[in-house]
């Protein structure tokens, strides 16, 4: 979860003003930028007296590979004193609850940029790790550590998850402390064209988990999933995560999703520099001042972003359209995933086609792909095939779109066009290996997978 924004201290009074501010997130399409954020786990390497475990925010952890990057010229960002980010140029980077690296990309115009930007973080990351022992590793579940051997980020806002998860869910803790993704961040123009982009998304959501599955690996042994971190999320909230079908419906906007999320149960609201626990009420009892712990506490448009950022949908409608289904993995992997969507998305021609692919997908059938491809990936079956048909022609239209673009970015699909062409995915990959040359020991993944 990304660092907190700048509050904004409107007061928060209506649907119609709440969509206008979602509204205004909108851009002309020569303004359109490519925001890339990815997660990693971090571990001692070998050697190390705590050779492959997670390590802590102190000593000689988290907190110390904050500093390091830190004093490269990036401005702190403190919970309660305690250093849990830093930002430069309007890039972030900022922990997950479980010391889970994330590096939330600035907005590029090129993914030529975005090739750029993660050369020099990884660069960054490795210089400063390698003085404390520490390596990170680009995976979407942590493949040895068991939950409550995770350290826990000392950032206020967790600490009320991990009250409230358990509440909603039986994975909620895993994926807070056990899961790493890789996004993207695209823009859109008006609501119209939001909702063209957001509804492709949510219905090849599933299909990007396929191709990017990457987490076969659960405390040291295979799991049977090929994204674990996908079947995460089948079960860690209902009210906030997956393909809600209210997405999906013809006249879908800026209200009507205002009105779902009224009633997505919240989790707290920031007040001078401390959050209230409010986990559980929902904004539309906020706004009614129907929440008894946030009694004289009047809600903003502050308040609005900071809930919208509570949502965990599989494309996030933020003022900009997160992509969230992938997990974690290589560097080529990550441009690849930024690839994938800004080639469907961003050229008119490529995002009709798209659009024109996904036409007869309901919202049952994604939600059914959902649940079936963290085991089965592209095996899934669909119309006289699989996902891996879709998932080809996906590709393909991406690649249109990206030659349309002129920059020579469709060089970046090339893992994902080998995939589709049948070679194994990460997962698979990682499975390979583990059966063969590691012997059953998952922990080599650790220096395998390393950035």
């Amino acid at each position: 979860m990304s660092n907190p924004g700048e509050e904004d201290t409107r007061p928060a009074v209506s649907v119609p003003q709440l969509a206008a501010w979602l509204a205004e997130g909108g851009k002309l399409p020569s303004s359109f930028r490519i925001g890339t954020e990815h997660e990693k786990f971090g571990f001692y390497r070998a050697g190390h007296a705590r050779q492959f475990a997670p390590p802590p925010y102190e000593p000689a952890g988290i907190r110390a590979m904050l500093e390091g990057i830190g004093a490269r010229g990036f401005e702190p960002i403190r919970d309660q004193g305690n250093l849990i980010g830093l930002k430069l140029d309007g890039a972030g980077l900022s922990l997950e609850p479980g010391g889970q690296f994330e590096l939330s990309g600035a907005p590029l115009r090129t993914l030529h940029e975005t090739r750029d930007e993660l050369d020099l973080h990884f660069e960054q990351v490795r210089a400063v790790g390698e003085a404390l022992g520490i390596g990170f590793a680009p995976l979407g579940f942590h493949p040895i550590a068991r939950r409550e051997d995770m350290p826990v980020m000392p950032k206020s806002r967790y600490a009320i998850m991990r009250r409230y998860m358990p509440l909603v869910g039986t994975l909620g803790l895993d994926m807070m402390l056990r899961t790493c993704t890789v996004q993207v961040n695209l823009d859109f123009e008006n609501e119209a064209d939001m909702r063209r982009k957001l509804q492709v998304g949510l219905k090849l959501q599933p299909v990007a988990t396929a191709l990017f599955a990457n987490s076969p690996f659960t405390e040291g042994k295979p799991n049977g999933f090929l994204s674990a971190r996908a079947n995460v999320w089948t079960d860690t909230d209902p009210d906030r995560t997956g393909i809600p079908a209210v997405m999906l419906a013809p006249d879908f906007g800026f209200e009507r999703y205002v009105e779902w999320l009224l009633d997505v149960p919240m989790y707290f609201v920031a007040r001078g520099g401390k959050l209230i626990d409010a986990a559980g009420a929902s904004f539309r009892q906020f706004l009614a001042g129907r929440v008894p712990q946030l009694a004289g506490v009047r809600a903003t448009l502050g308040d609005f972003a900071d809930h919208v950022t509570t949502v965990f949908t599989d494309v996030r409608l933020k003022r900009f359209l997160e992509m969230r289904g992938a997990d974690a993995g290589t560097p080529a992997m990550m441009l690849a995933q930024s690839a994938l969507w800004v080639g469907l998305l961003y050229d008119p021609a490529a995002l009709e086609a798209a659009v024109a692919l996904v036409r007869n997908v309901s919202a049952a059938t994604a939600q059914g792909w959902r649940q079936r491809v963290p085991r089965e990936g592209l095996s899934v079956p669909w119309g006289g095939g699989t996902l891996r048909d879709l998932a080809r022609d996906a590709v393909a239209i991406a690649r249109q779109g990206l030659v349309a673009r002129s920059l020579g970015e469709e060089i970046y699909l090339a893992p994902l066009e080998a995939i589709v062409a049948g070679a194994p995915t990460q997962a698979e990959h990682w499975l390979a290996r583990y059966h063969g040359p590691w012997r059953g020991d998952a922990s080599r993944i650790f220096e395998e997978a390393k950035v």
